[in-house]
């Protein structure tokens, strides 16, 4: 709540001043925030409906038994989506198909799109087939003993099918994507959260006789949806759809060895993700962990999903483009100004996750069998997940500024020698400091995990590339924290003298809660004026500031 909130401020000051009438030649920092700004608005709108889902979610399941064989359900299908779709496919498929339309007729590009969408589509339709059939088996691998095992492979083996649509998904999101289409591919999720939310209600659950196989279902027919949508969109550019399969083809075996080794480089955050459900589901866990898990994540992927991410779609086309033009000071240049960007939304929210954790959840999702209980258990698991949230976030920069370069045997050495790390923290914490940290163990090996795993890739990619203006970054985040830090503590008074724990009704605890963002919101933005932090003075001129030479304003956007 608090990052869409400020990411929204930041957003609709460069909306109100892209307008101005006088015209000029968009640069490139203009570009990231333009793209930036489609993308987040629609993203804003999905994850609002998203918080509509997970609280229908949550007020039937609860954290019970149920709710934990439906996260786990959930999160197999979810980790190969993104794994095989819109991680390692999207961001290897990108570079090869930007070169394709600087270098080649369009003949051959559309050829190439043709023949990798059917490609794909048999690839994931053995992946899912594989996956309903060994269904067993894979969630005893990714569970402990504490989890609804047999519920869990029913609602895994409706959920599968949802992979195979949303693999193609992907793939239309990165071929329109790379023509500067980025509002219709940012908006598909807001079918998947319409769907789901539609299944939740009792006349349909009613019928089919239970709630998290009536959500199950609905996930599935959203993942249809997220695909159907963009293939007009494609049509009108130019895919015919004609159907044929190959292995061979140049372009397809350069996306292919592109992508083999992100399946882990880019996806360790998934990875780490079934690590932590696999130790969430622990004998000594309480039950109900791996569903608190779940909705702290869903929480933090507000901020990913306000602003970090959209930075990360608009950047990866311009830095592909970057490197084919073998242009690394621009490349550079674009990395560590969208690392401020996104660090100047990112620790705030997170320090107001840290402090706010506990009233965010309740007024977020205690209702029906989201009890008391259960906001305890996810308030614990957000504040250790907010800690590595400015880090996830520049991943999610870093990672693909590496694979623009078409280097992917860096980031996974990094990610492997991370996933080790998480592992053994997680051990760690389950075994010595169990009544510390409790069910926030995984989420703290996470964010520890997270942050060797960003500034061991910024360091390999300073070395490697030389300077990146690292003393600004540094004299950008130190302004950022202490902007950060101020609006912290007036949360904490703000939160200790307003007693928001003793207010019952939900309506007074809205209002409350309301106010403490809002105002904190208001005075982190204030401070970061007054302290002449250049990422807001970047989101707010941008748009207006004029290169030598003059000239007469703005391009349309």
């Amino acid at each position: 709540m608090y990052v869409m909130l400020s990411s929204f401020s930041c957003q609709l000051i460069v909306f109100i001043r892209v307008r101005a009438p006088e015209r000029r030649p968009l640069t490139e920092k203009k570009d990231i925030l333009k793209s930036a700004s489609i993308i987040t608005l629609v993203t804003i709108v999905s994850r609002v409906l998203g918080y509509v889902r997970d609280q229908r979610i949550t007020l039937l399941l609860g954290t019970t038994f149920a709710a934990d064989a439906y996260v786990l359900a959930y999160r197999i299908p979810n980790l190969f989506r993104r794994l095989v779709a819109e991680g390692s496919m999207t961001a290897s498929f990108i570079p090869v198909f930007t070169g394709y339309l600087r270098e080649k007729p369009k003949k051959d590009v559309w050829e190439f799109a043709n023949k990798l969408f059917w490609t794909l589509a048999l690839v994931a339709a053995v992946i899912t087939i594989l996956g309903m059939v060994f269904s067993p088996a894979v969630v005893q691998l990714f569970s402990g003993a504490n989890v609804a095992r047999s519920q869990a492979v029913d609602l895994n083996r409706i959920i599968f099918p949802y992979l195979f649509f949303i693999s193609l998904a992907a793939l239309a999101m990165g071929i329109l994507n790379c023509f500067h289409v980025f509002g219709l591919p940012a908006a598909t999720p807001v079918l998947l959260n319409v769907a789901t939310i539609l299944f939740s209600f009792g006349i349909v659950w009613h019928y089919i006789g239970d709630p998290a196989k009536s959500l199950a279902i609905g996930v599935l027919v959203g993942g249809v949806l997220q695909f159907l949508v963009q293939v007009p969109s494609l049509v009108q550019r130019g895919m015919k759809f004609t159907f044929g399969i190959s292995f061979t083809h140049p372009a397809i075996k350069d996306v292919a060895r592109l992508m083999l080794p992100r399946l882990f480089g880019i996806g360790i955050g998934q990875i780490n993700l079934l690590i932590d459900t696999k130790f969430a589901t622990a004998s000594r866990m309480p039950s109900g962990s791996l569903a608190a898990l779940y909705v702290a994540d869903r929480v933090m992927e507000l901020v990913l999903g306000g602003y970090a991410i959209a930075v990360a779609t608009a950047i990866l086309p311009m830095m592909s483009h970057q490197a084919a033009a073998k242009d690394f000071e621009s490349l550079k240049k674009t990395l560590s100004f969208s690392v401020r960007i996104v660090a100047f939304i990112t620790i705030p929210a997170a320090l107001g996750l840290m402090i706010l954790r506990e009233p965010i959840i309740r007024v977020l999702f205690q209702h029906g069998q989201f009890v008391a209980e259960s906001t305890r258990l996810t308030a614990r698991a957000l504040l250790y997940y907010s800690i590595g949230l400015p880090a996830l976030a520049s991943v999610k920069l870093i990672v693909p500024a590496f694979y623009s370069t078409r280097d992917t045997r860096t980031p996974v050495i990094v990610a492997s020698i991370s996933l080790v790390l998480n592992i053994v923290l997680n051990i760690v914490f389950i075994q010595f400091f169990f009544k510390r940290v409790q069910n926030g163990g995984p989420a703290l090996a996470t964010a520890l995990a997270t942050f060797f795993d960003f500034f061991a890739l910024f360091i390999i990619f300073r070395i490697r590339y030389g300077a990146m203006g690292t003393m600004d970054i540094l004299r950008s985040f130190s302004k950022v924290f202490l902007c950060s830090s101020l609006m912290g503590v007036a949360c904490w008074f703000g939160n200790y003298y307003t007693a928001f724990t003793v207010h019952s009704r939900f309506l007074v605890q809205l209002l409350v809660f309301a106010g403490l963002i809002g105002g904190a919101t208001v005075l982190y933005l204030a401070l970061a004026w007054l302290f002449r932090c250049h990422e807001i003075e970047e989101v707010y001129g941008i748009a207006t500031r004029r290169t030598a030479g003059g000239g007469n304003g703005y391009a349309e956007p």
